[in-house]
């Protein structure tokens, strides 16, 4: 972008090289990418909670902007952070909330674009092995199933389970993913209960073989539950990273928001028409009846709400004490620089 000869004639030059190296990120927002093949790494990429990551990809939107993007999938959220951490992937999409337990261990890592504005998470037991369950109480001692321990899914059942008294060590948690594992982990009684998300959540509420105890499906389920906006899905990288990278960073931003701005309008026979087959889970009627239960919660523009951190850091510090929240710095834990540029180039 060539906007800074506007100014040129204001500045002696050494000023103008200190006011460019300040504004690079701003000013090369549309130039060369800085590294255009990029691994991601995503935790139960079929789930609904990541639809505008398989959109973006299906529909050719990261190719678009120029990257060359691989995405590994793993079992769940905790996995895909290991591997931003051990240095094979270059970007996470995963939960908002990593950004800030990252932030307590002393490790930086930002959210640049939000796929999520709800958690889309329900927690259900299982009416098979506890058919007489009452209250959280009762979940004392119980095998609980999870995407993966350490996950977004994790979190929300161990916010929940300590309302009502009980630690995450009152618990046994199992790591069953987000596909049909988790339905026979439920079904064969491996598990009592258990915290995941759709298509996986409304197939057993469906059938029967849950009943749902807390619901962030909705944006009032999830006031409900975190008294709150709560951001869910996003692209995190490291800090260094953004920084390094702003040209390819404002590129994946691009993809998400262009992904988004066409799931505004989408109707069930074109998400049907652009999900990879396997994704249905075998069932075509209940992967749609899953998706209307969840539209409300993607996001619309990827702007990630300032309340929303707020949220995220008020609930992981009420369970989590090693997370302090007066030593959290939330305006490090993203930026909606890229996300808000995107918003205006597709008119999200």
């Amino acid at each position: 972008m060539k906007s800074m000869h506007i100014h040129r004639r204001t500045f002696t030059s050494a000023a103008l090289l200190g006011a460019a190296a300040l504004a690079a990120p701003m000013l090369r927002a549309q130039g060369k990418l800085e590294k255009s093949k990029i691994a991601i790494a995503v935790g139960g990429k079929a789930s609904f909670y990541y639809l505008p990551l398989t959109i973006s990809e299906q529909l050719g939107y990261f190719k678009a902007e120029g990257l060359d993007v691989e995405i590994s999938d793993f079992a769940g959220g905790a996995k895909a952070l290991q591997a931003l951490v051990g240095g094979s992937a270059d970007v996470v999409s995963g939960a908002y909330e990593h950004t800030i337990n990252m932030q307590s261990k002393n490790q930086f890592i930002q959210a640049i674009v939000l796929m999520g504005r709800a958690p889309a998470i329900a927690m259900g037991v299982s009416t098979k092995a506890m058919p007489n369950y009452k209250t959280l109480a009762d979940l004392k001692g119980k095998k609980i199933g999870v995407s993966a321990p350490g996950s977004s899914t994790n979190m929300m059942a161990n916010l929940l389970l300590s309302r009502a008294g009980i630690k995450a060590t009152d618990v046994s948690y199992v790591g069953v993913g987000t596909s049909a594992g988790a339905l026979s982990a439920l079904r064969s009684g491996q598990i009592d209960a258990m915290s995941n998300i759709d298509p996986v959540m409304t197939m057993l509420e469906q059938k029967g073989d849950v009943k749902i105890i807390s619901d962030t499906r909705t944006l009032k389920g999830t006031q409900e539950v975190f008294g709150g906006p709560m951001p869910a899905a996003c692209f995190y990288l490291h800090s260094d990273f953004v920084k390094a990278n702003p040209n390819t960073c404002q590129a994946l931003a691009n993809a998400i928001v262009h992904g988004l701005k066409w799931l505004q309008t989408a109707g069930p026979s074109d998400i049907i028409k652009t999900v990879p087959e396997s994704y249905l889970l075998g069932d075509r009627a209940l992967y749609l009846a899953s998706f209307a239960k969840v539209r409300e919660a993607i996001a619309v523009d990827g702007m990630i709400p300032e309340e929303g951190t707020r949220t995220a850091l008020r609930a992981l510090a009420s369970f989590d004490p090693s997370i302090k929240a007066e030593k959290i710095e939330l305006g490090k834990t993203y930026t909606n620089e890229f996300a808000r540029r995107a918003k205006d180039k597709f008119k999200a």
